[in-house]
């Protein structure tokens, strides 16, 4: 395996420190200069990787729902004779994690839906790919479960995962006001434990 140059490294550092200040801060209260004296690389070499703030706050995005896309895929494989199962286990995950962290942050891409998706066409079009990406992806898991028998076949994959993902994003924004995860257990419980069910 190639060893990352240092330009990698620090186009990478900069990806990471996006996602966290931007879930922090969200992306008005972001700085450029706060974001690079973090991770202690020039303001030139920051233009050099991205551009502009608007193509830095694209990539973080993408760079956000990887590591999501990962994992899913990776409980979808895990799963192949259960993939309701593993959808499941993908989503129990998540909800320990919110735990574990108190229930700050929520999900990125909602956080940015909310504050710049009508007003940042790089941005949005970003949105628009991640939030796709992880839908089909979804989608995959339960055209399969259909296969096996464990989801119903009178709606679509895909009308199943558009409803699981708008759910869940309604479910973290609640999550987040209410200091609970009782509304994302409630979406993962209605949904793929009853709703989606034959």
């Amino acid at each position: 395996m190639l060893t990352p140059t240092k330009k990698e490294i620090n186009r990478e550092s900069l990806l990471s420190q996006g996602v966290t200040m931007l879930m922090e801060q969200g992306y008005h209260g972001t700085g450029l200069q706060q974001v690079l004296a973090a991770v202690n690389i020039p303001k030139g070499s920051f233009y050099n990787y991205f551009g502009s703030k608007e193509n830095f706050g694209a990539e973080v995005i993408q760079h956000y729902i990887d590591p999501f896309i990962t994992q899913l895929t990776a409980h979808l494989q895990q799963s192949d004779k259960d993939a309701l199962g593993g959808i499941q286990r993908y989503f129990d995950e998540l909800i320990a994690e919110l735990e574990k962290n108190r229930f700050k942050g929520g999900c990125l891409l909602g956080n940015l839906m909310g504050e710049i998706g009508d007003t940042s066409d790089v941005c949005q079009k970003s949105l628009q790919s991640a939030v796709n990406r992880y839908r089909d992806l979804l989608k995959s898991g339960l055209a399969k479960a259909q296969q096996q028998g464990t989801v119903r076949l009178d709606k679509s994959a895909e009308e199943m995962a558009d409803l699981l993902l708008n759910t869940w994003q309604g479910a973290l924004l609640r999550m987040k006001i209410e200091k609970s995860s009782a509304p994302v257990k409630q979406c993962c419980q209605d949904l793929l434990g009853d709703f989606f069910k034959p």
